[in-house]
């Protein structure tokens, strides 16, 4: 996911949960996922249009993982607020979200799976390719971001 000042989408909405205060339910999943800063995303674009690298496949993401936990404990901190994780246990919640699939509730096993899932990619051959780090640090490239949430 790209994210950065002006961004729109999934991003915004946590946000906007951790905002409010409102306790987030899906502690109970512990999943790691891969993001990139639009900073960061500009900065390897120039790169790659100054430097020849090898043809192949590369993925492109800022250094380093976060768990939406700790996107949560993140963004609330940037708020000055507390955290609110509410561990409900797993299969409590997989078993609701069979009842959403019966029910068509906004909560079913699809949505689910897509909020709790990893996506993890690294980009240590892109770095190495262009024998150099990124300019923002996955935390950097964040605080930007949510300060840029506060606008």
């Amino acid at each position: 996911m790209i994210h950065g000042p002006g961004n729109k989408g999934n991003l915004n909405l946590l946000y906007a949960f951790a905002e409010k205060g409102l306790p987030y339910p899906l502690t109970a999943f512990e999943n790691q996922r891969s993001f990139l800063s639009v900073d960061n995303l500009c900065w390897l674009i120039l790169r790659l249009m100054e430097n020849d690298i090898p043809s192949g496949i590369y993925q492109v993401a800022d250094s380093g993982v976060f768990s939406t936990n700790e996107l949560i404990q993140m963004m609330a901190a940037s708020l000055d607020k507390p955290a609110r994780l509410l561990k409900i246990p797993s299969g409590l919640i997989r078993a609701a979200a069979r009842v959403g699939d019966r029910l068509h509730l906004p909560l079913n096993s699809e949505r689910l799976q897509k909020l709790t899932e990893s996506y993890r990619v690294s980009n240590d051959k892109l770095l190495k390719a262009l024998g150099s780090d990124l300019p923002l640090t996955a935390t950097e490239g964040f605080e930007k971001t949510f300060e840029a949430f506060k606008g």
